[in-house]
C-alpha cells in the first residue's frame, strides 16, 4: 500500500484493513514473507489510526462557561471510573 492511498483512507476503512490484517496473522496460515508483509502494512496503517485519533482530538473543544463568558477548553478524554483502582 502506497503512503498516498494510506492517508485517503478514513479511519474506519484503516481500522477494518488493520483488523483483517490481524485476523490473516493470526490464522497462522500466510506464509512469512507475505506475514512480513501484513505486519509491515498493519503497522503503517496503527500509525495513520493514531495520527487520524489525534487530529480529531486536537479539533474537539469543550466550552465551558466561566464570569467571563465561554471559554474554550481542549478536550481531555476522562477516565475509566472502573479502571485500575483494584476494586
Amino acid at each position: 500500500m502506497s503512503h498516498e492511498s494510506e492517508t485517503a483512507l478514513s479511519f474506519e476503512q484503516a481500522m477494518e484493513r488493520l483488523e483483517g490484517i490481524v485476523s490473516k496473522l493470526e490464522s497462522g496460515d500466510v506464509p512469512l514473507e507475505a506475514a512480513i508483509e501484513l505486519y509491515q502494512e498493519g503497522m503503517a496503517l496503527s500509525r495513520l489510526c493514531g495520527q487520524k485519533l489525534e487530529q480529531v482530538e486536537r479539533r474537539i473543544e469543550m466550552l465551558m462557561e466561566d464570569g467571563d463568558g465561554l471559554q474554550r477548553k481542549p478536550f481531555a478524554p476522562q477516565q475509566s471510573e472502573a479502571g485500575g483502582k483494584g476494586e
